[in-house]
């Protein structure tokens, strides 16, 4: 039977985030979102939250819990409903940290994972997206061949947080008739990071593209050594992860207009009242409860060991046209408020655009 009754545990952790977005993401949202950067101990308190830690083992600094997709869909949730940019960067470790948790060699999580339960952020950091409309993550363009004991990487990325200051990057790449990864420490010859990317969205996150020019790296450095990993179900973690954080995001959208639509006043009466605005705010609640349930389904799913391969696209897919749908309404509701940058809803539409175009951003 299907429960997403959060434990006692992860009550906690949810109002924990729930006081740190409002004492401190939510301050501070439009100031990074016109800077184009988060304070750095608005970071170093959200890492101190240890939201990834739990799951580390207990012989590599962490807590030794199991890993949940249900719990980490719940958080993923509560920090995008403060702010996206800074749920994926304190989410980013996890690109790496979870793959090596599912997948990686002994060497490889005695040495990447303690960096999750530090208490210095780890610059950690994956690339998946690559330029083109026909890109597939099953079939990317980057490859991987196998020469003279050691792999060697040519491709290009994009969309890939991080990247200037990552310790280590984990690259995606076609090799031998699969989907692989490959942890591409940094300043290895051939790694080229470009300059900033200047998106529509997300202008807190620091993304870049990234070029893999004959990168030549040892056998080591496939993700799960000679055994490889199945990058299939690294996707549906990153699905669940990406239409979580769509619902926070959605869900701080519907706030926001609604609390607007209850004061603002036309014809000697709160435009909440209008039939069309009631409507409307219903029809976005709908949405984004619908989008959460299918969320928590696949992961639920994924933990429970089974195939979440039609889930997590399921819920991807509606999380994406959900996400667009709320956060354009609730600038409709807004009216020439909502285009304005002084209110949140014209960035939520911004960043909303970002989960149809930007998979591998979050994993959980």
């Amino acid at each position: 039977m299907i429960s997403f009754q959060p434990t006692e545990d992860q009550k906690l952790v949810i109002e924990t985030i729930q006081r740190f977005v409002k004492e401190r993401v939510q301050r501070i949202r439009h100031e990074a979102d016109e800077n184009r950067t988060l304070p750095a101990e608005v970071i170093n308190e959200g890492w101190s939250l240890g939201l990834l830690a739990g799951w580390v083992p207990e012989e590599f600094g962490g807590l030794g819990e199991s890993h949940s997709a249900v719990g980490g869909a719940l958080y993923a949730e509560e920090l995008a409903y403060g702010d996206l940019s800074l749920a994926l960067t304190l989410l980013a470790p996890s690109l790496v940290g979870l793959p090596v948790l599912e997948f990686g060699t002994p060497q490889q999580k005695a040495k990447w994972l303690p960096r999750l339960a530090e208490d210095k952020f780890p610059a950690l950091t994956a690339a998946l997206s690559e330029p083109g409309w026909n890109f597939d993550p099953n079939a990317p363009g980057t490859l991987a061949v196998l020469e003279d004991e050691e792999y060697i990487l040519n491709g290009q990325k994009v969309l890939v947080p991080l990247a200037a200051e990552a310790e280590v990057i984990l690259v995606y790449a076609f090799e031998a008739g699969k989907t692989q990864a490959f942890l591409v420490e940094k300043g290895t010859p051939g790694l080229i990071i470009g300059e900033r990317e200047k998106n529509m969205g997300l202008q807190a996150l620091p993304t870049y593209e990234i070029k893999l020019d004959y990168c030549h790296l040892p056998l080591s450095a496939r993700l799960g050594g000679e055994a490889g990993c199945d990058a299939q179900k690294l996707l549906n973690y990153s699905r669940v992860g990406l239409s979580a954080l769509a619902v926070g995001v959605a869900r701080a959208a519907l706030d926001y207009a609604q609390a607007y639509a209850k004061e603002r006043q036309a014809f000697g009466r709160a435009i909440a009242q209008f039939q069309s605005i009631a409507f409307m705010i219903a029809e976005m609640s709908i949405e984004v409860d619908a989008a959460r349930l299918m969320a928590w389904e696949a992961a639920w799913t994924l933990d429970q060991g089974q195939d979440a391969l039609k889930e997590s696209v399921l819920a991807k897919n509606y999380a994406d046209e959900m996400s667009l749908t709320v956060t354009d309404r609730s600038v409709q509701i807004l009216g020439g408020h909502g285009y304005i940058r002084e209110h949140p809803v014209e960035g939520f539409l911004r960043n909303a655009r970002a989960f149809a175009v930007a998979p591998g951003l979050a994993m959980v």
